[in-house]
């Protein structure tokens, strides 16, 4: 086991990094921008070090300086938490070079998945099923107008670098293919400095629907059940739940034992989470996050099985802990992204929180890293804590969020509180009879 994780993150994920580490009795080492010296996972670490100033790119993004506040601290491991160099390949090999153990996956499996292109041929020769599209990078718009002709349009035109709903675009005929070709391209080369794209079939109302999967490296693997994600806005999940309301035992079994199967296939090591559109009774892969989830207390919380303790001691060389047939679900939980920005507008609202009360009782959980007077920077993202609610079924868990979310009280700022409120009331939610474009359409009606 380690005697000292460095933690390259912040906010929320870092705090909840460090409490697995407590309760493995693992020394922690904070890294903070100087926007962020206040923080609490900076207060409650064994050791903290300053590695910049606000903006990411001379901070968490910079390599160098982590590197270096490791080699100060005597660090043994680092947690990449989710974000920032998460899923930067070149970062976890310059650790190992280092002797230092990235906690996650190889740098070759960050890199394979990494790249949409790649990672959809991956999955395709591994057996899972995908959405169709072009084969390869789309470099030309005559070749884009080609692919999409024989697809037939609606078609769905995709950075093969990054994520988050940026360099993608939807094209509904083939006029509009030609702005759409450009604008994914230009977005894409200004967020990711790679302007490639490919095409694929746009789906009109699918779920997003994601399988948690766990390796150990030695191959052996399992899947950790469902999580849908279809309530999101410009491509960001805002809510999750599992189980998911739109599968039944059968089909859930099914797409959990493939996933499995190919992580296996690859001796994939540590937490992954393989993303899928699902319509009409099939799945088809969109792309595998080599990390951690914002949304993994929702598979904590039905499988009671700590995925982060779990991350670090099969990165320690410790075999996976448990097997298919010991992973039991229980219940239903649902979690709400609770983010510092105005709850129409998504404007962010950073600021000092005047006034923090959380709620409590049984089944519920918030993760935050804020406190009552912390002053939330402008410089990053604007989540700033997690409400996870957990019940015997989907009923009594909407029953219980909407008696948490009645109890959160943060003054101060403007949250997504009071959006939250409302979607939990609507017919279409608590029926679960939703898709990935529904809360778009609901806010553009309100």
């Amino acid at each position: 086991m380690f005697d000292k994780v460095l933690i390259a993150n912040r906010g929320e994920i870092a705090l909840r990094i460090q409490r697995a580490c407590k309760e493995l009795g693992i020394a922690t080492v904070a890294v903070h921008s100087t926007a962020d010296a206040d923080a609490m996972h900076v207060r409650l670490a064994d050791e903290s070090v300053c590695i910049g100033s606000p903006p990411a790119s001379d901070s968490y993004l910079n390599i160098p300086r982590l590197l270096a506040a490791c080699e100060i601290t005597g660090a043994d491991a680092v947690h990449p938490g989710y974000g920032f160099l998460s899923e930067n390949a070149r970062f976890a090999e310059i650790l190992e070079e280092h002797s230092i153990t990235f906690i996650g996956p190889t740098s070759e499996h960050i890199r394979i998945m990494g790249d949409k292109i790649t990672a959809k041929e991956t999955a395709k020769a591994l057996g899972i099923p995908v959405v169709p599209g072009s084969d390869g990078e789309v470099a030309t718009e005559a070749q884009a107008m080609k692919v999409a002709k024989e697809m037939g349009f609606p078609v769905l035109i995709k950075a093969t670098a990054g994520g988050g709903g940026r360099g993608m675009k939807v094209a509904h005929s083939a006029a509009d293919l030609g702005l759409a070709f450009s604008t994914a391209r230009a977005e894409a080369k200004a967020a990711f400095g790679n302007d490639s794209v490919y095409i694929e079939k746009y789906l009109q109302k699918p779920r997003h629907i994601e399988i948690q999967v766990f390796g150990d490296g030695k191959g052996n693997a399992v899947h950790l059940g469902e999580r849908d994600c279809s309530l999101q806005r410009r491509h960001q999940k805002i809510l999750e739940e599992s189980p998911s309301p739109a599968l039944n035992a059968e089909s859930r079994k099914k797409i959990g034992e493939i996933v499995a199967n190919a992580m296996k296939k690859i001796k994939y090591r540590g937490a992954g989470t393989v993303e899928f559109l699902f319509e009409d009774g099939e799945f088809y892969f969109i792309e595998m996050n080599t990390r951690l989830q914002v949304e993994h207390p929702v598979t904590e919380a039905v499988t009671d099985i700590d995925l982060v303790l779990e991350q670090i001691r099969v990165a320690s060389g410790g075999n996976l802990g448990f097997r298919q047939e010991d992973v039991k679900f229980s219940g239903h939980a649902i979690e709400c992204r609770i983010n510092a920005e105005n709850p129409r507008t998504f404007r962010p609202s950073p600021g000092q929180i005047t006034y923090w009360h959380p709620p409590g009782g049984l089944g519920v959980r918030v993760d935050s890293g804020v406190y009552q007077g912390y002053r939330i920077p402008p410089f990053y993202d604007s989540l700033i804590g997690k409400l996870i609610v957990h019940g015997k079924n989907r009923n009594e868990c909407l029953m219980r969020l909407r008696r948490a979310l009645s109890e959160f009280v943060i003054d101060g700022i403007e949250t997504t509180i009071p959006l939250f409120n409302e979607l939990v009331r609507q017919p279409d939610i608590t029926n679960g009879l939703y898709d990935i474009h529904w809360l778009e359409k609901y806010l553009g009606k309100s």
